[in-house]
Formats: C-alpha cells, structure tokens, sequence
C-alpha cells in the first residue's frame, strides 16, 4: 500500500500497525518456511556466539548482522515466490528463473556469513 501521509511521519498507531504486519509476516514465514525456521534455529545458534565471540561492538554487530541479513533475504525470497505461486503453479521459465534468482540471493548472503565469521574468527586460531 502506498504512505498515503507523504514525507510527514506515522502516528504512534501507525507505527503499531506497521509492527502488527511485521510480527504477520514473520508468523506466517516461521508456518509456511521450512527455511526460515532452520535459518532461525542457527540465529538462535550463532546470535548468542557472535556476541561471545565478538570482542567489539562493531565485531558482534558484523556476526550477528550477517545473519539476521540472511533471515531479511529469506523473507524477501518467500514473499517473491508467494507471489509467484498466486498467479499459478504452472511452470514458466520466467518464474523459476526469479525463484532461482531469489535462491541465489539467500545463498550468497549465507556466503556472507561464511566470509564475515572466518575474517574475524580465523586469526585468533591461526595467527600469522
């Protein structure tokens, strides 16, 4: 739905309503995602390490962040394929190419995650 109040800023009940779609949205991928449950059993995992692991604040935001990024895309990724599947389940090259393409962007965030952890992590195991 479009802001229909413009550049000027949401009432407190307008920022509750927005909270109330929000928290909407996370149930209904925490029901129907599979991949967004066992994305959030490893948040609920690497969330809690990062913040031991993390020796500053901008390191524990880096770990911790980089995970919560992979549960934002997964959210987009399954909203884009309810989209999808609202329109038909017949297959089209179009539609799995965006499915596909969603997949990757999920992926590449895990990548992230990977990348993140080891830069910071790796030194302190194997210091040059």
């Amino acid at each position: 739905m479009a802001d229909v109040h413009g550049h000027l800023p949401r009432s407190p009940a307008g920022v509750l309503r927005a909270l109330r779609w929000s928290l909407l949205g996370l149930k209904a991928a925490w029901l129907n995602e599979s991949s967004f449950r066992l994305e959030v059993y490893l948040l609920a995992i690497l969330g809690p390490l990062g913040w031991y692991l993390g020796e500053t604040g901008v390191e524990r935001a880096m770990l911790i962040g980089s995970c919560l990024l992979v549960l934002a895309m997964e959210l987009m990724n399954s909203s884009m394929e309810a989209v999808i599947e609202r329109f038909g389940a017949e297959r089209h090259e179009l539609s799995g190419r965006a499915k596909d393409m969603g997949s990757a962007a999920v992926f590449m965030l895990m990548m992230n995650v990977v990348l993140v952890w080891a830069l910071l992590l790796l030194p302190r195991v194997w210091p040059q």
